[in-house]
């Protein structure tokens, strides 16, 4: 088993973290201050390819493996994980279209999608339905061959009243997931309105709000897939959503050990730099074991995922729990060793700490992915 990157690979990783040490890292914290971040930089983005990661390359993208797209978010969130996880969501929802969309869905959203002139949301929780997803009320009433009358309420949504369209899961059918069916709502459609900005611990970066639809107009030609497999189509997209945010923990929790050893290169007490003393050595030396250890983990599961095997979704559930909680231990850690300055906004540790804190509870809480773990052993037997 060859766990090296490829020559290609290690060229994808080395142009987004450049990419994201001169175009995001030194506005990290001035658009966490200001709570958006420019449209310019997602045009710069998608110039590089970075908007359509795993589309295919027939329709424009760059058709990325799992691997390589975690590499991407990897090495962007090492200037800023809640840029780099925004960023996530539009992907997930363009490799949604990619493989579910019909060839007219496809050439209408997609071209654009690619080089980022349309920024696209994912709208699955509700303010009552979040881990409990399939249980999800907004309605879609067919309004014969007219088109779709959409109700309802979407919670949490990154984007919303931001971004140009939205993936929209409601309920046409019967309760249960098979009832549920996948929409592209257009941000000018006809009922769609927006909640008020929602003032987050972390992520402060990404516009959210609540995305509102009254009897919303949806035509019938964007109805995503096929009626009724909107549930199956979200939680596919999951885990290649789960991979991401992982990586996306895995990039910061690495940006924040690197800015811990230069800070202990440098600082002094007790007349020696920090990083002589051993018990200081014995935290550094830690970290570095559970990022490695997460490294693999994450990887693996991508691998799998790209491999379509029988096992991948329980293996993006356990990568998406390890890593998230490794990456939170990680920086915690570097900010304890930065000590007061560490909690001063100036030297970013405090910023990845709030940051991270999300990435347990999103793409299916940490909760949620033992369950799925414990299901897959009960089934095993």
């Amino acid at each position: 088993m060859d766990f090296s990157l490829s020559e290609e690979q290690q060229a994808i990783f080395d142009m987004a973290r450049d990419f994201g040490l001169e175009h995001i890292a030194p506005h990290a914290l001035d658009w966490d201050r200001q709570g958006t971040i420019p449209r310019s930089l997602w045009v710069e983005a998608g110039q590089l390819g970075f908007g359509g990661l795993g589309v295919s390359e027939s329709w424009g993208g760059a058709g990325l493996g799992r691997i390589e797209s975690a590499l991407v978010f990897e090495a962007l969130a090492m200037a800023c994980p809640s840029v780099a996880a925004f960023l996530s969501i539009h992907n997930m929802s363009a490799r949604m279209i990619d493989s579910y969309g019909s060839d007219d869905l496809k050439q209408r959203y997609l071209a654009d999608a690619v080089s980022m002139k349309t920024v696209l949301s994912y709208c699955l929780t509700e303010p009552g339905a979040g881990s409990d997803a399939a249980a999800l009320a907004t309605k879609a009433v067919r309004q014969g061959n007219q088109g779709w009358l959409l109700t309802g309420t979407k919670a949490f949504i990154s984007g919303g009243g931001y971004s140009d369209a939205y993936i929209v899961m409601a309920r046409s059918g019967t309760a249960g997931p098979k009832g549920i069916t996948a929409y592209i709502v257009d941000k000018d459609a006809p009922g769609l309105s927006f909640g008020g900005l929602e003032q987050k611990m972390g992520w402060r970066a990404q516009e959210t709000r609540q995305v509102q639809m009254d009897e919303c107009n949806v035509p019938a030609s964007n109805l995503l897939g096929e009626e009724g497999r909107g549930f199956s189509y979200a939680m596919a997209g999951l885990d290649g959503g789960r991979l991401n945010i992982a990586a996306c923990s895995l990039g910061a929790a690495q940006a924040a050990l690197d800015a811990t050893r230069r800070y202990m290169a440098e600082r002094k007490a007790f007349g020696q730099r920090l990083d002589q003393f051993q018990a200081l050595q014995f935290r550094l030396a830690d970290c570095e074991i559970e990022l490695q250890a997460a490294r693999v983990m994450l990887r693996h599961a991508a691998w799998k995922l790209d491999q379509r095997m029988t096992d991948a979704t329980v293996h993006c559930a356990m990568a998406k729990k390890f890593v998230t909680e490794v990456g939170s231990r990680v920086v915690d850690a570097c900010l304890q060793m930065h000590g007061g300055y560490g909690y001063l906004e100036d030297y970013g540790i405090e910023k990845l700490l709030r940051d991270l804190r999300v990435h347990q509870i999103l793409e299916g809480t940490n909760e949620i992915m033992r369950i799925i773990v414990a299901r897959h052993l009960l089934e095993a037997k």
